[in-house]
């Protein structure tokens, strides 16, 4: 068996530069939305806007109503994934990365739940979840009666979280919500919804860790870990070796990564970029020194786990957005660089905010950008 070829050097910045390049940051291209969603192994949507911003900061041209087409036809669906968090993917790589999840998102819902709900066999609470969302496609809350109804000495809300971890679940979209799905969603079967059985047995997980580093590598199987929730990645990746490149960082840790995937020049150009609330391109490494510095992780990643809005200069993440919307038809876009920015700079950070603030508001008669002082 070959060896991986030898470990070299590579800095911050080319990380950096790596990373934008698979994540379609370094130019906008033109690609289909379903192709986008696929190359980035999912887009995180923990609320349903995210990705339809991922999608406008990454596209040369880009439709929400094509998205939402794709939601509607079912072939993208948003539904629990990597992390225990909610993901847009592909309908072929929810049926592909779900049952790799599955033991790691009901170990995970458990770690939480059984402290509550103390030695109990769970399987009783999946068979009324699958019952119920069999019949029904409803909000998450209305489990909790049919819970109550079958198990009324126990803890319904403990039980409905392992529920929703431990039984293939997706977000049903509606035909009038502006992005896709109201904030109270309903849920249904993944099997009822896309007319294919979810495999019971896992595909290789080999394949999973291919996709992580054509989307997020280089990278460690701590990073991997990170970005998937799932343990034990230090074997898989010893069982890749020797189809992979190494390289080692600034720290002096060994990196794995696909021998033809891209790897810009660290000095190549990286236009101003805004990323949406939840971007993967901030949560999917173990050191995430090469997107954020390490000193301004905790105004992007907030106390409650709300990972706000933010843009980049030169590649960086340098500051945070938020759009609000007053009464009387007026959009405001805050910007909050984390430092002074360059006059240049700030003058591109500004034109790019107003284009992503008529994307978000096209209707609204009066829309305004503001740059706060650092």
């Amino acid at each position: 068996m070959s060896k991986a070829v030898a470990t070299k050097p590579m800095t911050r910045r080319a990380l950096n530069r790596a990373l934008l390049a698979r994540q379609l940051l370094l130019k906008r291209e033109r690609l289909q939305p379903l192709a986008v969603i696929e190359r980035l192994a999912g887009m995180q949507a923990q609320v349903p806007r995210p990705p339809f911003v991922g999608l406008w900061t990454r596209l040369q041209k880009f439709d929400p109503a094509s998205l939402l087409a794709l939601a509607r036809s079912r072939k993208v669906v948003r539904a629990t994934a990597m992390r225990g968090t909610i993901h847009l993917l592909s309908a072929k790589d929810f049926l592909s990365f779900r049952p790799l999840l599955s033991a790691t998102l009901a170990r995970g819902a458990w770690a939480i739940a059984g402290k509550r709900l103390g030695a109990v066999d769970v399987k009783p609470f999946y068979e009324v979840g699958r019952a119920f969302f069999g019949k029904n496609e409803a909000p998450f809350e209305d489990l909790r009666g049919a819970l109550e109804r079958k198990f009324p000495n126990r803890d319904v809300r403990a039980m409905a979280y392992v529920v929703r971890m431990g039984i293939p679940l997706v977000m049903v979209p509606t035909d009038d919500d502006r992005w896709g799905w109201p904030a109270n969603a309903a849920f249904t079967l993944a099997d009822t919804w896309l007319g294919k059985r979810t495999p019971l047995d896992p595909p290789p997980i080999e394949s999973m860790v291919r996709r992580y580093l054509a989307a997020f590598g280089p990278a460690t199987p701590g990073d991997a870990q990170t970005w998937s929730g799932i343990p034990g990645m230090r074997e898989v990746f010893e069982r890749l070796r020797p189809k992979l490149v190494t390289f080692r960082d600034d720290r002096k840790r060994e990196l794995f990564d696909l021998p033809d995937a891209p790897r810009p020049d660290e000095n190549t150009p990286a236009p101003v970029r805004f990323l949406p609330e939840y971007d993967n391109v901030v949560l999917s490494h173990d050191d995430r020194t090469r997107i954020i510095a390490n000193e301004h992780r905790g105004e992007l990643i907030l106390k409650n786990l709300v990972v706000v809005g933010s843009f980049t200069v030169d590649g960086f993440i340098a500051g945070t957005w938020k759009v609000e919307v007053k009464v009387k038809k007026e959009a405001a876009l805050t910007l909050t660089p984390f430092a002074a920015l360059p006059k240049k700079a700030g003058a591109e950070v500004v034109a790019e905010a107003e284009r992503l603030l008529e994307f978000l508001e096209p209707d609204n008669p009066k829309r305004t950008v503001k740059l706060t002082r650092a």
